[in-house]
């Protein structure tokens, strides 16, 4: 067994040799000196005694004891829940018709959030509580583009622009795990992670995106044709007939509820270094993707 000396010896010839780059000064136990000005006089602005003096002051918003002014005035029910609303990043049409003119966007495959998201000009920031992106009515009056959009907001105004040039538009809902997919899918893929299933929308907009008016994913394809008619009508134009115009199929194209890119299921899961899709073949995964 080795002797105590043996082992420190053995330690030192480990241990580096002592040079100008690995020592270290002592640094001596000094008190910090609290500086003050005798600009103010001779109590440096703090007064005699009281709580100025030994710093005591008390909190922001202490009115000696009576009930504070925000404790007072009648709460708003508008501002109710406000940090948990559900935030929708405007987009204007004329916004929209940039990106198309200047290449930013193809027209001749479905516009949906990622590829305005791949744009570098739009962004989608989950952490604030966004859910996607409103396209608003600036702009509508020079829109001249013929596409098939998708949206998570939108008015009746814009509505009717698209679709007096022959496009299409349809309002669609995802949860966040499914933004954070839709935002950046090369990060997304990248995890090697199975394609998540979109759920359905909370109860307060399940109206909205089930309603025929505002084109919403989960509303009847009849119910949708009657509206294109009657918007159509209100506004004054002749409404194209999609079903003789020759890109029908990319126009008519829609997404299944719980789907989150197009060609691509949930559960299948997109390997890029091999460039494989690898599909679920037993029964429990395709039931637990399917319900």
């Amino acid at each position: 067994m080795a002797s105590t000396r043996d082992t420190a010896q053995r330690l030192i010839r480990s241990l580096p040799r002592v040079a100008l780059h690995n020592i270290k000064s002592v640094q001596p136990k000094t008190r910090k000196k609290v500086r003050r000005s005798f600009a103010k006089g001779k109590t440096h602005g703090r007064g005699h005694k009281g709580q100025g003096q030994h710093m005591t002051l008390p909190r922001l918003g202490f009115e000696g004891g009576n009930t504070p002014f925000y404790l007072m005035i009648p709460k708003e029910p508008y501002y109710q829940n406000h940090h948990l609303r559900r935030q929708y990043p405007p987009l204007t049409m004329l916004s929209l018709q940039r990106f198309i003119d200047l290449g930013r966007v193809d027209t001749s495959i479905p516009i949906d959030l990622t590829q305005l998201c791949n744009t570098g000009l739009f962004n989608v920031n989950i952490d604030r509580k966004h859910f996607g992106v409103n396209l608003t009515e600036e702009g509508a009056d020079i829109f001249a583009a013929k596409i098939n959009l998708e949206v998570q907001w939108t008015t009746e105004l814009v509505i009717a622009a698209v679709e007096r040039n022959g496009g299409t538009v349809t309002t669609r809902y995802y949860d966040p795990k499914s933004l954070r997919a839709l935002i950046d899918p090369l990060h997304f893929f990248k995890r090697s992670t199975a394609i998540p299933r979109c759920r359905l929308p909370p109860q307060d907009a399940l109206e909205y995106y089930s309603s025929a008016s505002n084109r919403g994913y989960l509303a009847k394809e009849e119910d949708i044709e009657v509206e294109r008619q009657r918007l159509a009508q209100k506004y004054g134009y002749v409404l194209p007939d999609l079903h003789a115009d020759p890109g029908s199929t990319m126009l008519k194209m829609r997404k299944d509820p719980g789907q989150l890119f197009y060609g691509l299921e949930p559960g299948w899961v997109v390997n890029l270094k091999d460039r494989l899709v690898l599909k679920p073949k037993s029964p429990e995964h395709l039931e637990f993707y399917a319900s």
